[in-house]
C-alpha cells in the first residue's frame, strides 16, 4: 500500500509541475539573445550552440550588437528577450525607462593594461606616456581615471590619453606600433597578444605583454573584493513578467557559463565560429584570465550599488543620473507576486 501512495504522491507532483508549466507558456515560440564581441556572450552562444533552452524555447537564436546605437536599438524595438550588456549601461537603460531587469553578472574581471614595456607594473610607471583607451568618458575611462586618482595621479595631466571609439580600434593602434601602451577589455587584451605572436603581424608589432590588472588596483585602492561588476545579462520587455522562464534562463546561463570556463578551447570554437573577428584561442585565453566570480543580480546588488556610486560621482550620466531602485534587479518570487 505504502508503494502505491508514493506512486500517487509522484505521479500528482508531475501533474502539478506539467499544470504549472503549461501555465506559464512554456516552451515559447522563439528566444532571442543579444550580446557584444565579449566574454559576457560566452554562455549565451553556447546555449544556442547547445540547444540549451530547449526546455523553454523552440527556437533560439543569437545576435551580435556591436556599438551603443545598436544595443539601444535592441533595446527600444523589443527584437531581443535577453541582452548581454555592460552594468552601467544596463542602470542607465533602466533609469531611462527601458522596461527592462539585470538577471545577473558574470563578468567581474576583464580590464588589462597591455604594454610594450615589461618593467611597467603600477599606473604611476606610465608616467608621461601615451596611452590607448577605448569609450571616452564611460566604463574603461572612469574606472582607469577613479584609480589614477585615488592614488595621487592626475590622468589628464600625467597622461596622453588618445581614445578610440571601440576596443578593437584601440588594440589595432597597439599591435601597430601607433601606441606603446592600451587599456583593453578582454578578449580584446588576449587578440592583441596572440595577434602580435602569429603571422604576418608578428613581422611590424612589437611584442606586448599584460601589465596593470585593474581588477586588483580596484581591491586594493578600495579595500574591497579584487573584483569589479563589469557586465551581466539583462531580460527585456514582457519576458521579464514570465518569472519561470527567467528563473530556468538564469540557471541554464549559469550552467552555460561554468561550461566555457571549463571547456575554454570548446567554447572558444563556438564564439569565433558565431563571431567571426574573434579567434578561437584568444577567447579561450581571455578566460583562462578572467575573474570568474559569478552572482546573480541580486547578490551582487551591494557591490554594485558601490561601483554605480563611483560612476555617478564621476560621469552621471552613464548610470542615468541615479542609482536604479529595487525594480531593478530580478527576483523570481516578487515577480511572480506582480503576474498574480
Amino acid at each position: 500500500m505504502a508503494f502505491w501512495a508514493r506512486i500517487h504522491v509522484i505521479l500528482c507532483a508531475c501533474l502539478l509541475s506539467s499544470f504549472a508549466w503549461a501555465q506559464s507558456g512554456l516552451p515559447v515560440k522563439k528566444l532571442t539573445l543579444a550580446g557584444p564581441a565579449a566574454g559576457v556572450s560566452n554562455a549565451l552562444i553556447h546555449l544556442v550552440a547547445s540547444n540549451g533552452l530547449a526546455d523553454i524555447a523552440e527556437e533560439t537564436e543569437f545576435v551580435l550588437w556591436s556599438n551603443p546605437d545598436q544595443l539601444r536599438a535592441l533595446t527600444l524595438s523589443g527584437k531581443a528577450d535577453f541582452l548581454a550588456a555592460p552594468t552601467n549601461v544596463a542602470a542607465n537603460l533602466y533609469n531611462r525607462g527601458v522596461p527592462l531587469k539585470l538577471i545577473n553578472v558574470s563578468q567581474w574581471g576583464v580590464l588589462w593594461m597591455i604594454s610594450r614595456d615589461a618593467d611597467k607594473k603600477t599606473l604611476a610607471d606610465f608616467k608621461g606616456e601615451e596611452i590607448a583607451i577605448p569609450f571616452r568618458a564611460d566604463m574603461p575611462d572612469i574606472v582607469f581615471t577613479h584609480l589614477a586618482e585615488k592614488q595621487g595621479i592626475d590622468p589628464r595631466r600625467d597622461f596622453k590619453l588618445n581614445y578610440s571609439a571601440t576596443p578593437m580600434d584601440a588594440m589595432q593602434l597597439l599591435i601597430t606600433r601607433r601606441v606603446n601602451h592600451a587599456l583593453l577589455a578582454e578578449p580584446a587584451v588576449s587578440m592583441a597578444l596572440r595577434k602580435t605572436k602569429s603571422f604576418p603581424v608578428s613581422i611590424i608589432a612589437p611584442e606586448l605583454h599584460r601589465s596593470v590588472d585593474l581588477q586588483q588596483e580596484w581591491g586594493r585602492l578600495m579595500s574591497t573584493e579584487a573584483r569589479i561588476p563589469q557586465a551581466g545579462i539583462t531580460v527585456l520587455g514582457e519576458t521579464a513578467n514570465n518569472a519561470q522562464l527567467v528563473s530556468a534562463f538564469e540557471a541554464a546561463y549559469a550552467r552555460a557559463n561554468q561550461w566555457c570556463i571549463d571547456n575554454a578551447e570548446a567554447c572558444g570554437k563556438e564564439v569565433a565560429a558565431q563571431i567571426k573577428l574573434l579567434m578561437p584561442e584568444a577567447v579561450a585565453d581571455a578566460l583562462q584570465h578572467q575573474n570568474n566570480h559569478y552572482a546573480t543580480a541580486s547578490a551582487a546588488r551591494s557591490e554594485l550599488e558601490a561601483f554605480y556610486q563611483v560612476l555617478l560621482k564621476r560621469q552621471p550620466a552613464s548610470v542615468g543620473g541615479k542609482l536604479p531602485d529595487e525594480g531593478f534587479y530580478f527576483s523570481a518570487s516578487k515577480t511572480q507576486q506582480v503576474t498574480e
